[in-house]
């Protein structure tokens, strides 16, 4: 399909565009706030479940990571075959499930294990939600909407590790899991009342195995699809190693581990901006444009920071300032790319946009979890590891955007 903004589906949602934005929003944050509000609870999970090895704790967010990219691969086509809602109740209700057993679970292990169940059920209003986006929009509009749908869904990153402090407070760590639960019904009781089904049933594909392979072999045999994939994974894995390794470079590396919720909100509501950003500008410059440029920009950021927190011996307080820059770098990056890389991904795809976004979504964020994990784990007490090893994702997204610039030119 061509960039033309244009609805691509002959029933519009009965809902406003505003409360379709907000109510999307509200599904994406599902994923946000289940990342989020854990930040800073790892500290106290680290204490109780894992105080030999304190890193380990940082695993609690690549594993419902982890969990979401299986989830996924699966959620789009089932969305394809029963309909568009179905699979997100479902989903959420498995997620229910995983928030609970993660709130009983006597160790590290088996909280790891629940919180990989929470992840395969967040999956379903993940990826559903952005199949329900395709199924009214494309292109460079759909990629308008997305950017719009991000800025809604950029309160929730900024309040949710206040919000989860807030909880230990009152709680202990275990209360957070209970918050989730609520959150999830609240957003399926919106959903249920006020969004129509986007997937007619006369555009609904039966769900078998010969048709998902079909359909499986359609999506990975589109080379714009297949490098979209890396380039999203490469992506993810920037902000997922950032998210698991902040909260221990504000506490161990700068001392400023009780005031983290609000430098973490100030920066969130500012990486907010990005969506804005892009929404004013990806229908003049387009989407591939916005995403090559904004790599090459983390790629001087990140540069920059490594060198002056390794060779040019700057002080504490222009170091933290620096880090602050560099992590604001990371999350306004997420702004001006993901929504924009689902766009290109799903642009050749909207017949089967159920399973190009399964496809996309659990390739990139397994990509992003073997990744991620080990570059959190390198944690020494520095931001270092985790600059170096965005700096490399960054450097090679750039080389598979001009790979996927030549792709549409053949």
């Amino acid at each position: 399909m061509s960039d033309a903004a244009r609805p691509s589906s002959d029933t519009p949602p009965a809902l406003s565009q505003v409360e379709f934005v907000a109510l999307m929003a509200m599904l994406f944050a599902i994923i946000a706030f289940s990342i989020d509000a854990m930040l800073p609870a790892m500290p106290s999970i680290a204490t109780e479940l894992s105080p030999e090895a304190p890193n380990r704790a940082l695993l609690i967010v690549t594993s419902f990571v982890l969990g979401m990219g299986i989830g996924t691969l699966f959620t789009g086509p089932l969305s394809d075959a029963f309909g568009r809602k179905r699979v997100i109740l479902g989903g959420a209700l498995l997620y229910c499930v995983g928030a609970f057993l993660a709130s009983v679970a006597g160790s590290l292990e088996l909280l790891l294990a629940a919180r990989i169940i929470q992840g395969l059920g967040a999956a379903g209003p993940r990826v559903v939600a952005l199949a329900v986006v395709r199924d009214l929009y494309d292109g460079r509009r759909m990629a308008r909407i997305m950017s719009l749908v991000f800025i809604v869904f950029s309160l929730v990153p900024a309040a949710a590790p206040a919000l989860g402090q807030v909880i230990i407070w009152g709680t202990g760590w275990r209360g957070i899991f209970g918050a989730f639960i609520l959150f999830a019904i609240l957003a399926m009781i919106w959903m249920s009342l006020r969004l129509p089904e986007t997937l007619p049933k006369a555009k609904r594909r039966s769900f078998s195995g010969a048709q998902l392979w079909a359909g499986l072999v359609e999506v990975l045999g589109n080379r714009t699809v297949r490098l979209s994939v890396l380039v999203q994974g490469l992506c993810l894995t920037m902000l997922f190693s950032v998210l698991s390794g902040t909260q221990p470079i504000f506490d161990q590396t700068y001392g400023a581990g009780e005031t983290f919720p609000l430098w973490f909100a100030m920066i969130a509501l500012l990486a907010a901006s990005a969506s804005i950003v892009n929404a004013t500008l990806v229908e003049r410059m387009g989407m591939r444009f916005m995403v090559t440029a904004t790599l090459i920009g983390q790629i001087v950021i990140s540069t920059t920071a490594l060198i002056l927190w390794n060779w040019a011996g700057v002080g504490a307080a222009l170091s933290f300032a620096v880090f602050l820059i560099w992590t604001l770098s990371i999350f306004f990056q997420a702004g001006l790319t993901l929504g924009n890389i689902n766009a290109i991904a799903l642009e050749p795809m909207g017949h089967i946009a159920g399973m190009a976004s399964s496809v996309l979504g659990a390739v990139s964020t397994v990509i992003a979890v073997a990744l991620a994990a080990p570059i959190s784990q390198a944690f020494d007490g520095t931001a270092t590891p985790i600059a170096a090893g965005t700096l490399a994702c960054a450097v090679t997204g750039v080389v598979f955007m001009q790979r996927l610039g030549r792709a549409d030119a053949t």
